[in-house]
């Protein structure tokens, strides 16, 4: 069974900066395409980030330049960097790996 763990979350101010990681546990034969997904209340989830096989990165046009996703696949981890966050980066946090979701993690951006 694989399970995604999401962690870096929390509360931080307007222009500030978090990095979140995601690590997979158990058996994944080979992992395609890694990505990030937000959800803010009341909305429907939506992409933030995702990078293939070969390190391509593809960002939501809301973030391009100030997020970037990473990959270390002897980790079976994926990272998102977020800088400059506004309060509309405000949003629980998936990563996605292949078919697998994780739980999320809360991303709060506030003064």
């Amino acid at each position: 069974q694989v399970h995604l763990v999401e962690s870096g979350g929390g509360l931080v101010q307007p222009g500030g900066s978090l990095r979140l990681s995601c690590a997979a546990s158990g058996s994944i034969l080979r992992i395609r395409g890694m990505g990030w997904y937000r959800q803010a209340p009341g909305k429907q989830r939506e992409l933030v980030a995702v990078i293939n096989s070969d390190g391509t990165p593809r960002y939501a046009d809301s973030v391009k330049g100030r997020c970037t996703i990473s990959r270390d696949n002897a980790k079976n981890t994926v990272y998102l960097q977020m800088n400059s966050l506004k309060s509309e980066d405000t949003a629980v946090y998936y990563c996605t790996m292949n078919e697998y979701w994780g739980q999320g993690t809360q991303v709060t951006v506030s003064s």
